[in-house]
């Protein structure tokens, strides 16, 4: 079995008299693409974005039982007012839950909320949960803040309580130190990195402790400055016992690297070589299978890159299916 914790959709179509503000899905003659425009961003989004029939018959063409499908990520627009961002959510939303209905057990969806309000979007949370919707998605960062911001605290809190898991996609912004060229590489690993980091340095993994959250692209550049901030708070190499008069940063706490471990991550990181790195130091239990699909084409079939290292079946398992279904908080089928 295979669960592709990491594949996107866009809304078929856009309300009539939505504001202004609101994306675009405009037919393209002779096809059954659309295209998307939306501000200045123009994207022609096939149907398997918006036809639950056609992922059906993706999913089967390369050996996909589930996905676990999240709006793309342009839709993530905090940079509207409190207002509009909370109907484009609650539109998008409504359609995620419409599309899953054409099969609920392979098309798991998640939801969106406007969280440049975060009071808004904490309450929010219980009508996505009402809706049918398996979680919430978020941006790596909101109008420039860290997620792990204490202004957001009470929206995670609340995550926790509802046991609605998270996804954190990374979402790359303009910097002046690179060029536009490295929005969708350099800077994705950036804001992933930047985006768990937070969650540690900023306390919410602490007061958040049976929160599931999971970050796309292994949160990016993340777990290999880990093993840093491991030795910073120990003082010690290859995570060995602390040895707190020589560590920069120690406290009482769990350590970075457990913290990291309650976090799951998605495993597109296109190499066997990084893939090893990830399941020998977060553990295969903390690994998903994602594409980002149909933004970008999967593997043919899924998770052959997983499938070709020699893994015991116990490890594959639970990267390909069984942690999908921790992290979503869920049984598996039969």
């Amino acid at each position: 079995m295979l669960v592709d914790a990491h594949a996107h959709l866009l809304p078929r179509d856009y309300p009539a008299d939505a504001p202004e503000c609101f994306p675009r899905m405009e037919p393209i003659d002779g096809e059954t693409a659309r295209q998307l425009l939306f501000g200045a961003m123009t994207f022609r989004a096939r149907d398997a974005f918006f036809d639950g029939e056609r992922r059906i018959e993706e999913q089967d063409a390369a050996q996909v039982d589930a996905e676990v499908i999240t709006p793309m990520p342009p839709l993530l627009r905090y940079d509207l007012s409190a207002a509009d961002g909370l109907s484009l959510a609650r539109h998008v939303n409504e359609f995620t839950a419409t599309l899953c209905a054409a099969d609920p057990a392979r098309l798991i969806g998640f939801g969106i909320v406007p969280m440049q309000d975060p009071d808004a979007a904490t309450t929010e949370l219980k009508a996505i949960r009402d809706q049918g919707l398996a979680g919430v998605e978020i941006a790596s960062n909101i109008l420039g803040r860290s997620i792990g911001d204490e202004r957001f605290l009470p929206f995670f809190a609340e995550a926790q309580r509802l046991d609605l898991p998270v996804f954190v996609h990374a979402m790359p912004a303009p910097i002046d130190r690179l060029p536009m060229s490295a929005m969708g590489t350099y800077v994705v690993g950036l804001e992933g990195a930047l985006a768990a980091a937070s969650m540690i340095t900023g306390g919410t993994a602490a007061a958040c402790p049976d929160l599931r959250i999971s970050f796309s692209h292994a949160a990016g550049g993340f777990p290999l400055m880990l093993p840093r901030a491991q030795y910073f708070w120990s003082g010690a190499w290859n995570e060995e016992p602390p040895v707190p008069e020589r560590a920069l940063a120690h406290d009482d706490g769990p350590s970075p690297v457990e913290y990291a471990r309650r976090f799951y991550y998605d495993s597109m990181v296109f190499d066997r070589r990084a893939l090893r790195y990830l399941i020998d130091l977060l553990g295969h239990d903390r690994l998903l299978v994602g594409s980002d699909f149909p933004a970008m084409p999967r593997e043919e079939p899924a998770g052959r890159t997983l499938r070709s290292m020699g893994l015991p079946a116990v490890v594959l398992e639970d990267i390909t299916w069984h942690n999908a279904f921790r992290w979503l908080g869920i049984d598996p089928p039969a």
